[in-house]
Formats: C-alpha cells, structure tokens, sequence
C-alpha cells in the first residue's frame, strides 16, 4: 500500500520531466532505496526520504494541473462571463470551485486510463516504474495534443524556440515541449470563447446607453439600467447550463 500511494501523489511530479534523458535515469532509482547515513550507528533515513518526496510532489500538484488538464481554459472562460456580466458574484472561490469539479469530470477518462494501465499494474509488480511512469505520461499528452488538433502553430512555435527538428508524429515530442504548447493554445481558446459571450452583453449595454441618451438622461449610468436586464437575459437563456454544457463540448 505504501508502494502504491507513494506513486500515486509522485507520478504527477515527475510527469513533466517525461521526454527528458534525465528522467529515464532516475526513474529507474526506487525511492525506498534512497537512504541518508550520517555515521552514527548506519542508521538509515530513508523514510524521511521518502515523506519529502511526498511533500514536494503534493506542492506540485496544483501546478500540473493547472499546466496539463482542462482547468485553465474553465476558469478563464467564467471569469470572462463574470466581467461581462458586471457582476459580482459568483465569488473566486465558487469559480475556481466549478471549474475544479468540471476539470475532474472532464478528465475522468484519462485519470482512469493511468490508473488501469500504470498504477494498477505498478502496484502488483507486473511493470516497473519507468514503464509505469511513461505508461501514466501517454493519456495525458494524449489529451493535451487532441486540444491542439487545429493549432499546430503552437507547437511549431516551441520546436522552434527549443531546437527541436520535426518528428514524424506530434507524440514522439517530449513533454517541455507540448505542455507550453497546449497552455498558450489554452489561453488562445479560452479567450476567444470570452469574445463571443461578450457580444450579447455589449449589445445589451449599447442598447440601454442608446436609449437612456435619446431620452435625454445622460446623467444615469447605464450599467445601473443593464445590469439587470443582462441577468434577466442569463436567466431567460438558462445561461448557466447553456455554459457548462459548451465547455465540457469544447473538450471533445
């Protein structure tokens, strides 16, 4: 069991360094054999050992995924809605709440694929470790190429940044390589889908400043005549439904 969790939480931690020579070297180094002796009686640390590594993989887990699932696109996308709506609620944390729920169920099929294919076998000795660890890396870059189908560009961006000659298939680029990628195609998505829900709102706010001008009350801010129609509007369109449901889409 201590075998399994410790690969569980470090799997995550060393992912990144997956297309790295590096890697494949100390990937083949168990961490129950790393042990610390400062001469006093040959006494061993390797527990300790091991709960640092524990410890810094759970500090970077947050980091991959924000780097490497569907949580970026999510959040800026809400964020986006919030703006154009002028509102403000729902709050960060309710935000960054939703958008973590839906990366999970968004994500599912993958995580399960590293579990049945790295872990499980992992944990009952039927692979080693630099087998699990690339057997967990290939679901993930999986994902994050599939986002990138029509955004090539951004590949060719890093290999050129990076030195890095064409291969025959985007799979056979190591990691430093597609996780930049698919974040700055990420960011690309995410804001172009923000342009497109700030058109119904900007039309609602043209319309209200139109007609508070022709009435001659030009002193009344206009946001304080929209903002109700524009949540009238969400309402009406059953706009948080409508949301969800176009973000979990744009992910298949």
């Amino acid at each position: 069991m201590r075998k399994k969790s410790f690969f569980l939480l470090f799997i995550f931690s060393l992912m990144f360094l997956g297309g790295t020579d590096l890697f494949a070297q100390s990937a083949q180094i168990s961490p129950n054999d790393v042990t610390l002796k400062l001469g006093l009686e040959g006494k061993s640390f390797g527990k300790a050992v091991n709960v640092f590594l524990l410890l810094t993989a759970l500090s970077l887990v947050p980091s991959f995924i924000v780097m490497m699932t569907s949580f970026t696109r999510i959040l800026i996308v809400l964020n986006f809605l919030k703006k154009a709506m002028g509102t403000q609620s729902p709050g960060p944390k309710i935000l960054a709440g939703l958008s973590l729920i839906l990366t999970v169920f968004i994500m599912q099929p993958t995580w399960t694929e590293i579990y049945n294919e790295a872990v499980m076998p992992y944990s009952n000795n039927e692979i080693g470790q630099d087998v699990a660890l690339q057997k967990a890396i290939d679901p993930v870059k999986a994902f994050m190429l599939k986002q990138m189908i029509n955004r090539e560009d951004s590949l060719t961006l890093f290999m050129d940044l990076g030195n890095i000659k064409p291969v025959d298939s985007p799979d056979m680029l190591p990691m430093t390589i597609v996780v930049p990628a698919f974040m700055l195609s990420e960011l690309k998505t995410a804001f172009q889908m923000g342009f497109l829900i700030y058109l119904p709102f900007l039309l609602v706010d043209i319309v209200v400043a139109t007609t508070l001008m022709s009435m001659g009350m030009m002193m009344l801010p206009p946001m304080m005549i929209s903002a109700p129609f524009k949540l009238l509007l969400f309402i009406v369109v059953d706009g948080w439904t409508l949301m969800v449901k176009t973000l979990v889409i744009s992910f298949h």
